[in-house]
């Protein structure tokens, strides 16, 4: 596992052992970059269910302003901390340790609010995924910018809804096993259809 393009370009990068974190492949990650590309640079990135820190760690190297990772899990944490050690990182990011639902129920909204969101829980942890994005359609969408884009990445077979509170998904891109869901605000008509 390596980072794909940026400032720590084809630098190595270590994964938990095991089976309860699946890191997001190369393949997977450099395609969710392509179509992120225009978004990243100065961006506000929040990688939920962070595991090794991979995909957070890929926007800062391509030129994200600041990442909050979120995992409780204490391998994927220790990982995670060897990882940003690994690449000399000590500003632009911080890490919240503890599960994504604690956090997303108690953040407050930062001065500026999260453009990306990336989350991508245990596969085996399918109830996760309503959760989260529930919590961020709903309760917790102050925490998105006006033009956020949220991204899940799951099984290509497990289908998730098309919409959750205020996100509706607007692209979806299937790649071997995988899949990935891009979510955003829905504006105008959509939105007050929404909330009725």
């Amino acid at each position: 596992m390596r980072i794909i393009a940026g400032t720590f370009r084809s630098r190595p990068l270590q994964a938990p052992a095991g089976l309860a974190t699946r890191p997001s492949s190369d393949r997977l990650r450099e395609t969710l970059f392509n179509v992120l590309a225009p978004r990243i640079e100065g961006a506000h990135f929040l990688d939920l269910y962070a595991g090794s820190g991979a995909v957070g760690l890929e926007a800062l190297s391509r030129g994200a302003e600041h990442v909050v990772f979120v995992e409780h899990v204490p391998a994927a944490l220790k990982v995670l901390q060897a990882n940003l050690a690994r690449l000399r990182l000590t500003a632009g990011f911080s890490i919240q340790s503890g599960s994504v639902g604690a956090y997303l129920r108690r953040a407050l909204p930062e001065s500026k609010r999260f453009d990306l969101v990336f989350l991508d829980p245990p596969y085996d942890a399918a109830h996760e995924y309503a959760t989260t994005l529930g919590l961020l359609g709903g309760a917790a969408a102050e925490l998105l910018a006006d033009d956020a884009l949220v991204i899940a990445e799951h099984r290509r077979k497990e289908k998730l809804e098309d919409r959750f509170g205020s996100l509706t998904r607007t692209r979806l891109l299937e790649q071997g096993d995988a899949a990935l869901s891009f979510y955003a605000i829905a504006k105008g008509k959509d939105s007050q259809e929404l909330s009725r």
